[in-house]
């Protein structure tokens, strides 16, 4: 058995495994904290709510032995490393991050970490010593850009059969994304896609790759998504709108928003297998000895509302690879 394959199957039944009737030591509260390069991940949020109730099967009750404590950048990665000192104050038995700026601060701190998505490949970012043994504080969720983006591009193909060119759009600055994006480059080079290269930094250099784009108009774009691409998904979706330029995107939330098409992990997944790996670090468990795991699911997902506001027809052979459907 190959050892992703172990790695996903290991993953399955971590999710799957009944609580336990002990899991929990009398009378102790126990304590996790949340940082999001953007908006706070609370317990109110979608992917908080996810986190909340996956631990409540487990036993962890919210005001009764279980605080959540949420902190978030609002795009700003500088902030990253104060947010996680308040929370090291705040004396948090773990903490789930998002990203890879989030994930790689985190790891100076000395705080149980577990990363739920966004992280890249974390052995090429040299982030942890190998999925089998993380090593250090963190373990977490990953998925494969290279295989993803094989799926992305194919089906961008089945959208636009001549398509020739792709602008790809990232963050330059988050090194996850960045290698995640020359993973992606090498996957459309070798299939014969001129890739369109164009990374931002700041919300300024969206207008700047906009007036790229413009000038020499690509076949789709692809998204690579990070909390600075994410915060200015609507200025992209509007621009391929207008241009009426197929899109794809790494998550589902990005579909339901307004996007057209994501081929991406099942982020419900992702963050129910993050809680698991929380629960196994408030029982005593050294994340760097929990193997990183891999998603099991990923939908593809069309937003045929958005489709026919652009004015493009959905071939039939793509709508029948669709696990979801957005009318």
């Amino acid at each position: 058995m190959k050892r992703r394959e172990f790695l996903a199957i290991l993953g399955g039944a971590t999710l799957a495994a009944p609580p336990l009737a002990l899991a929990q030591t009398p009378g102790r509260i126990y304590h996790l904290g949340t940082l999001h390069p953007a908006l706070p991940l609370t317990d109110a949020s979608p992917f908080g709510k996810i986190i909340v109730k996956a631990l409540a099967g487990r036993g962890y009750m919210l005001g009764q032995n279980l605080t959540f404590d949420a902190r978030g950048a609002m795009g700003d990665v500088a902030k990253l490393p104060v947010l996680l000192q308040e929370l090291k104050a705040r004396d948090v038995d773990a903490v789930i991050v998002i990203g890879y700026p989030a994930a790689l601060a985190a790891k100076s701190t000395g705080i149980p970490t577990v990363g739920a998505n966004g992280l890249g490949d974390p052995v090429e970012t040299r982030l942890i010593d190998s999925l089998a043994h993380p090593g250090g504080n963190i373990t977490g969720i990953s998925d494969v850009a290279t295989a993803l983006t094989t799926k992305r591009l194919s089906l961008l193909k089945e959208m636009s059969p001549k398509l020739r060119k792709v602008a790809m759009l990232w963050n330059r600055d988050d090194l996850g994304m960045s290698l995640r994006y020359e993973a992606s480059a090498k996957v459309a080079q070798s299939i014969g896609v001129t890739v369109q290269a164009l990374g931002v930094r700041e919300p300024d250099d969206f207008n700047e790759a906009f007036t790229v784009m413009n000038d020499d108009m690509p076949d789709a774009i692809l998204m690579v998504a990070d909390a600075l691409t994410v915060l200015n998904r609507k200025r992209v979706f509007e621009f391929a709108a207008a241009r009426k330029l197929p899109a794809i995107y790494e998550y589902d939330f990005l579909v339901r928003d307004g996007g057209l098409m994501s081929y991406g992990s099942d982020l419900t997944e992702s963050f129910e297998r993050a809680a698991a790996l929380v629960d196994s670090i408030f029982k005593g468990a050294k994340p760097g000895e929990l193997p990183f795991e891999q998603p099991t699911r990923y939908p593809f997902v069309l937003n045929l509302k958005t489709a026919r506001s652009m004015g493009l027809e959905i071939p039939p052979t793509l709508l029948a690879l669709a696990d979801e459907v957005i009318e």
